[in-house]
């Protein structure tokens, strides 16, 4: 194992899956065709099975049971996969998910890792650390390389994640504030779009500021970068 990853023993229960297949969530077919040909290279005994969406997904594991890895895109046509992970832990909860993507997302590594991915491999990873991957999760153990990527020049702008106001810890109204604040509307802009007096929205935006960790609304817009807050709703 190279230094810059680390391995995690799984929970037992994890060890036994029921069968011996690979599901292939990914949606690109020149992609599912590269993974297909490298896994049928590196583990002929498992055959791979593909779904472009985690609905397809499921409808395999009723169909076969639970597979020994799932091997999934982050970001479906049905969206990100983490969305569906709980779902999929719940249908196959002893095998292992191994997620990769091409996102250079600076937080990604770990919203997988928060999401109960036991492994993650960025697409600009040398073969050798899918490989490494790979082998762990089917042997048992995590690999969460360490976060060392670097955005690459002249490549794709990171997809935006959508939080809510009760995932940042804020009520309703503080979040809609705080899409405003977003936006780069002052105080008394707001106050006016809110139907709210200003002294009303400077005491939201302290409280906004104090739950976020920030002592400024730059520090927060620069915190909340690549995350777009979903449907504001006034309280």
């Amino acid at each position: 194992m190279t230094p810059n990853a680390t391995a995690h023993p799984l929970h037992p229960s994890a060890l036994a899956p029921v069968a011996a297949y690979i599901l292939l969530l990914e949606d690109h077919p020149l992609v599912v065709q590269g993974l297909s040909h490298y896994l049928a290279s590196a583990r002929p005994e498992l055959p791979v099975r593909v779904a472009a969406s985690w609905q397809a997904g499921e409808e395999l594991i009723h169909v076969h049971g639970s597979p020994a890895l799932v091997l999934a895109d982050v970001w479906l046509v049905d969206g990100n996969s983490l969305d569906a992970l709980r779902r999929c832990q719940a249908l196959c909860p002893q095998t292992p998910w191994l997620a990769y993507s091409g996102d250079d997302e600076p937080a990604l590594r770990q919203r997988v890792r928060d999401a109960g991915a036991q492994g993650f491999v960025h697409k600009q990873a040398p073969v050798e650390e899918f490989a490494q991957a790979l082998n762990a999760l089917l042997g048992g153990a995590a690999w969460h390389a360490a976060d060392t990527q670097v955005p690459l020049p002249g490549g794709p702008r990171p997809r935006e994640w959508t939080v809510t106001a009760e995932e940042l810890g804020l009520t309703p109204r503080q979040g809609e504030i705080l899409a405003l604040v977003l936006r780069g509307l002052p105080n008394k802009r707001i106050a006016h779009a809110l139907t709210v007096s200003e002294s009303t929205v400077k005491e939201h935006v302290t409280g906004i500021l104090s739950r976020l960790g920030v002592r400024t609304r730059v520090e927060a817009i620069a915190l909340l970068q690549g995350r777009r807050l979903a449907h504001p709703g006034a309280a």
